[in-house]
């Protein structure tokens, strides 16, 4: 149940969907068995073995997106049509053409198709409609986009974005090597790239490496010669580690074991097991998530919903003052 990966996108807060609503336009994207003929099958399925499509627990819900992808290696394919093609050689007295090799790699691959192997895989996808998360996990952003790509087949409206920040992470990532401090609350662990913005794209990484001041002068060195941090891994509140990304993604998630021992206390059997480990996981990604923003800069936030945080800010007026009349 422990997320791994984060893909981030931000949601309006709050987010104005009920629950049953979303039930209800959810089943028209739910899961089926690949057919026989086709490549791949993509669907919702229960997170949690009760029917339900959403999880939803303390007001925060869970989706599971499931995936079932025929393998049918393009080696077997271009094999069979290689055989083929010999024996049409031989059979018309001429090398088939552009169009006759394309027609039978078509005709091979629907052939072989229903006796591919399957292959089934799920992403889960956290939800905080009140504040506005959709969290999935993934390892990359193309796969985080196709669970993003089936539910916008399914709803009506989904006004979802990537989540923003005034900093990016590789500047605020080559700040805090360069200074060999984490902002508040985090701590730079010991795995670090750094890679030429060049052609070449030469890189330079430390791997369970202690980041001490030998290191640290060869990172400022790498940073002053141009090179830029594209990961780097942290821990936040001796609670949750991770590697943050230069394209705001992180990776290799690991919760503490003393979170996970706090949640394991009170469960008697697999249902509650599941309770507890999406709270306590929830609760702190819920205060996990802004304090990376922060860290970050803050939200980069558009349209109306800028205008309100900059007439809220403190001193808002004076900073919508021209240069020329201050």
């Amino acid at each position: 149940m422990w997320f791994k990966n984060l893909q981030i996108y931000r949601l309006p807060a709050p987010w104005a969907i009920d629950l049953a609503k979303l039930d209800e336009q959810l089943a028209r994207g739910g899961f089926a068995k690949c057919a026989s003929h086709e490549p791949m099958s993509r669907g919702w399925v229960a997170p949690r073995k009760d029917g339900a499509l959403i999880y939803a627990n303390n007001r925060q819900w869970l989706l599971s997106l499931a995936t079932e992808q025929r393998l049918l290696p393009s080696s077997v394919v271009n094999d069979e049509v290689r055989e083929r093609a010999e024996v049409l050689t031989e059979t018309q007295g001429y090398a088939p053409g552009r169009k006759q090799l394309r027609e039978l790699k078509e005709r091979v691959t629907e052939e072989l198709m229903p006796r591919a192997f399957t292959r089934k895989r799920s992403t889960f996808v956290w939800i905080d409609p009140q504040n506005g998360w959709f969290i999935v996990d993934a390892g990359t952003q193309g796969k985080a986009e196709e669970v993003v790509e089936h539910l916008r087949f399914c709803l009506d409206e989904l006004p979802l974005k990537l989540l923003h920040t005034q900093l990016s992470p590789q500047s605020a990532m080559a700040d805090w090597l360069a200074g060999g401090e984490a902002p508040a609350g985090f701590t730079i662990d010991r795995d670090c790239e750094l890679k030429a913005v060049g052609e070449e794209k030469s890189a330079v990484r430390y791997v369970r490496h202690p980041l001490n001041d030998e290191v640290s002068a060869e990172i400022k060195a790498h940073l002053a010669a141009g090179k830029l941090p594209t990961k780097l891994a942290l821990t936040w509140d001796e609670r949750i580690s991770f590697v943050l990304t230069e394209k705001l993604e992180i990776k290799r998630l690991a919760f503490l074991d003393l979170l996970k021992e706090e949640a394991e206390k009170n469960a008697e059997h697999a249902d509650e097991q599941f309770d507890a480990d999406f709270a306590l996981m929830t609760g702190e990604l819920s205060r996990f998530l802004p304090a990376l923003i922060e860290a970050l800069g803050g939200e980069i936030v558009e349209g109306a919903d800028a205008a309100q945080a900059v007439a809220a800010s403190p001193g808002a007026t004076a900073n919508l003052t021209p240069p020329w009349e201050a």
